[in-house]
């Protein structure tokens, strides 16, 4: 398994089974493994694990941790144990991961660099990217499981290839994929290390007061909703966390900006703006889906009602991309255009701040 998971991990249901045989014979099975960063604080293992695990309690944690499941370094660790800046943490179970069959399907793809190395794709808005609890069919992974399905080299269920990193269902935008496996050792090092170059397109509720600016702050998953994320400044919980952002257009009661990913956190982007007091327009996950700027006019309310309806989805595009090739160490860089839904919102406020 890669060392340096840049992908987020699918949620879990059980990490710890009374049933399970921990006994010396039985081979142990790795099913999930974290990085600690450069900068990880201090806390306890099962804190650390809480906000990287979806759907698993702290005690079921804990429970894991009592029978051996849980290592540090590949030792065996008690709960109490505190995690320490690069420390590789592994959950294994005595029973090999379940795995599920990706079926190829023939759905179009926004190719718009391909080697034999690796792709990049646009991926649209809607798109789950990996398959997983209740989204088998009709992904990102399925499509390339089809482009790619006369490729020897590629195999959709190994997870040496394919994808690097991810973006949301309902933001679109750039991603790149590795056809080999030297390919995705060397593009998840970039990751990694944040030597990648990303940058996001986003129109947020508000005007912001400066004219760039910079949001920091640690992204765990919120206590009460744990599909949410949410920003802990003080550092206890949470993985770091930095965005850079540059005010593009004031148009009345949103802005657009720019957002360069310093750390690639799940709703990293999403978090952030929230937690500064400018969500993203029509994100209902936190928020930006309500009228939170302007006026109490009839007029107005129907005006963003429109915008809703022409932009059904967070307002957020993956617009570039930077990398090294893992072959030739080409410096590589990638722009994509708005999409449709969001060039059309953007000039719709652009025409009320005109009118």
């Amino acid at each position: 398994m890669n060392n340096y998971a840049t992908l987020d991990e699918e949620p879990v249901d059980e990490l710890f089974d009374p049933e399970d045989d921990t006994s010396a014979e039985q081979p142990l099975y790795e099913h999930f493994r974290f990085v600690a960063d450069k900068k990880q604080s201090l806390i306890r293992i099962d804190k650390f694990l809480i906000d990287r695990l979806t759907n698993i309690s702290r005690n079921r944690i804990q429970m894991a941790a009592e029978a051996n499941y849980i290592l540090v370094n590949d030792k065996p660790v008690k709960s109490n144990y505190r995690i320490k800046p690069m420390d590789v943490v592994s959950i294994v179970m005595a029973r090999p991961r379940i795995e599920f069959e990706i079926i190829p399907e023939d759905i179009p793809l926004n190719i718009i660099y391909e080697d034999d190395d690796l792709l990049v794709v646009n991926k649209p808005a809607g798109m789950v990217v990996h398959p997983g609890h209740g989204n088998y069919t009709g992904t990102l992974v399925n499509a390339l499981a089809w482009y790619l399905k006369d490729d020897p080299s590629f195999d959709p269920s190994d997870s040496r290839v394919g994808l690097i990193h991810r973006i949301d269902k309902d933001t679109s935008g750039l991603l790149v994929i590795a056809k080999k496996p030297e390919a995705k050792t060397h593009l998840s090092m970039q990751f990694f290390n944040k030597t990648t170059l990303r940058q996001y397109y986003a129109l947020v509720w508000g005007v912001l007061k400066e004219e760039s600016g910079t949001i920091e702050g640690n992204i765990g998953r919120d206590i009460h909703d744990r599909l949410m994320m949410t920003v802990f400044p003080d550092g206890e919980h949470g993985k770091s966390a930095v965005t850079h952002y540059r005010v593009l257009k004031r148009l009345g009661y949103v802005s657009l900006l720019e957002c360069r990913l310093e750390t690639g956190r799940t709703h990293q982007i999403r978090a952030h703006v929230k937690y500064i007091g400018h969500p993203v327009f029509n994100d209902a996950r936190y928020g930006g889906d309500k009228i939170l700027k302007g006026q109490n006019f009839a007029k107005y309310k129907q005006f963003v009602q429109n915008c809703f309806e022409i932009c059904p989805r967070q307002a957020l595009h993956a617009k570039t991309l930077g990398f090294i090739h893992p072959s030739n160490g080409k410096s590589l860089f990638f722009d994509s255009e708005l999409p449709d839904d969001m060039h059309k919102l953007t000039a719709k406020w652009e025409n009320y701040v005109n009118d």
